[in-house]
């Protein structure tokens, strides 16, 4: 599949589709983090119960977001950090291949970066 490339107003066009998938990715995200102290004690305990309801949960939750990151990623862009909701969008900028940065949260593409600087590099368009 060959690479999508997007205009700053093409990425902002998918946002309002973007962010309610993303919100739910952060989510469930959120419920893993706090379920692995959980998890963590009952896989060190004397009698692991791996099969019970917090580890099939945590496996329902990794499953709900390899479906919600596939989603996105349908949309032709790079999910960088799920942490933050970090999104790239490839796009060209003066000649050369950049990305176009978005952060959930952020109410629009304000920003892009070298492909090599990532998140840091960042620079206001």
């Amino acid at each position: 599949m060959p690479a999508r490339y997007f205009t700053v107003e093409e990425a902002n066009a998918l946002l309002p589709e973007i962010k309610p998938l993303m919100a739910r990715l952060l989510e469930r995200r959120a419920k893993v983090a706090t379920m692995q102290n959980e998890l963590a004690g009952i896989l060190n305990g004397d009698l692991s119960d791996v099969g019970g309801r917090t580890a099939s949960d945590m496996v329902q939750d990794f499953a709900a977001i390899e479906r919600l990151v596939m989603k996105v990623r349908a949309y032709g862009c790079v999910v960088k950090d799920l942490n933050v909701g970090l999104l790239d969008f490839l796009s060209e900028r003066n000649g050369r291949e950049v990305y176009l940065c978005w952060r959930y949260g952020e109410p629009r593409i304000e920003y892009y970066h070298e492909l090599h600087t990532g998140f840091a590099g960042r620079e206001r368009l």
